[in-house]
This record gives structure tokens, sequence and C-alpha cells, in this order.
């Protein structure tokens, strides 16, 4: 460890919370691998997400994306195919597709699916389910508006969804990005969760907020620097 890096990690005190954008600075600061690191945002929330009605789950789009080119995958046939090609879907498709990645294809990052070919798309659902790459209704990547979700996709739109312990880890971008673009990224994504709070959730929703780089340790985010309606 470096002294440049072993005199920031030394900055961070254990027990402290940082406001969001000392955090993000920090974060920044510690990190120390030889590739672009991304930034993560993980949020404890009080919620059991082993009830079904207080599972916290949607998608939300980063004003700044997360710096990542997204390979998208789509599901489709006739006039729809076109749409997902001229809207810049990285492989279009049906059959040939599902056959494809039947037999262990996965060269793509999300998946997009019309409505009328769920039915055949349903048969990878053991192969694609585990993987987090099924198309969703309720994620809006089951749907005809093909060109608007295909575009939001390769913007920037990222999903979340509570872990077991009530906790959601989601990339706020990379740490090349602008202090201000992450913040901008990390407020995005915490409205969207405090909009999401399910209706049986008692006591405190938001309960924690950290932040890390991929290789970094966690930075405690002083809740109250966050904004109001948490």
């Amino acid at each position: 460890m470096g002294k440049k890096l072993k005199t920031v990690r030394e900055k961070i005190e254990t027990g402290k919370e940082y406001s969001l954008e000392d955090a993000i600075k920090l974060a920044k600061e510690s990190s120390y691998a030889k590739f672009d690191e991304t930034v993560d945002v993980a949020l404890n929330l009080g919620v059991d997400p082993r009830k079904s009605e207080q599972m916290v789950r949607g998608t939300v789009v980063l004003p700044h994306g997360i710096g990542k080119k997204v390979k998208v995958l789509v599901f489709a046939k006739g006039e729809k195919e076109k749409e997902a090609q001229d809207a810049g879907a990285d492989f279009v498709g049906a059959e040939d597709l599902v056959d494809k990645i039947s037999k262990g294809w996965l060269d793509f990052d999300k998946s997009v699916a019309t409505p009328d070919v769920m039915g055949l798309v349903g048969k990878l659902g053991k192969i694609l389910g585990p993987r987090g790459l099924m198309p969703n209704p309720k994620l809006g990547t089951v749907t005809f508006d093909i060109a608007r979700t295909v575009k939001e996709i390769k913007a920037g739109k990222v999903e979340y969804k509570a872990e077991k312990a009530g906790i959601i880890h989601v990339p706020i971008g990379k740490v090349s990005f602008a202090a201000d673009k992450l913040v901008d990224n990390v407020k995005s994504i915490i409205s969207s969760i405090m909009k999401a709070k399910p209706a049986t959730s008692k006591g405190k929703y938001l309960k924690k907020i950290s932040i890390s780089s991929t290789m970094g340790p966690g930075i405690a985010v002083d809740l109250a620097s966050v904004g109001k309606g948490v």
C-alpha cells in the first residue's frame, strides 16, 4: 500500500458518518486499482424482503449513466424488430436468439422482450432467471415500447432489488467521474427508492447508506446530508 493511499485510508474514521459529497470524494481518493473502478452505493432498508409486500425493487435512469457500454438484447419480431435495431439494440431476434442462448451464448448485459414473444422466451427461464437477465414486466423490460426502453438502458437505466437482509447495492458510475456527477446519480437512486417505500414498512425506512469503490473500503454517509424525505 503506497503512502498516498495509506494517508487517505487513515482519513476514513471507523464509525464516522461523512456528508455524501465527502464520502464520494474519499471513495475516489482511496481508489488504487489499475483499472477504472466502479463506485457503488449500498442502502440498508427497514424492510423484510422475504415478505412479498415489503419487497423493494425498481429501475431508475441515472442522469450521468454508469460509465459502461451496455449490450442490449431484444426479443421481438416484425416491426418491433426493426424498431429495436433503429434504437441501438446490439442483438435482435426471436427463435434464433432463443436457440443461441439455449446452447450457452450469453454475451449481453440486459434483455428486453415484446409481450407476444414471451411464450418463446419463457423457455429460457432457468438460464436467464438466475443471472438476472430475464425480461420482467415489473422492471419495464417486457413491453411494446421497445425504442424508449432500449434508449433508456443505453443511457444508464439501472435496476435495484432488496436482498434478504434488506440491503440494496447499485452502481453509480466510475471513479473517473466528476464527484458532482456521482452525487447526482446517488440522489436519483435514493429518490427512486424513497418513492418505492412499501406501505407495510414500519419504523425507519432508510437506515444506512455507504459508498465504496470496487476495491475500496465502505464509507458511511450521514443521512442528513442526503436531503429531505430521508
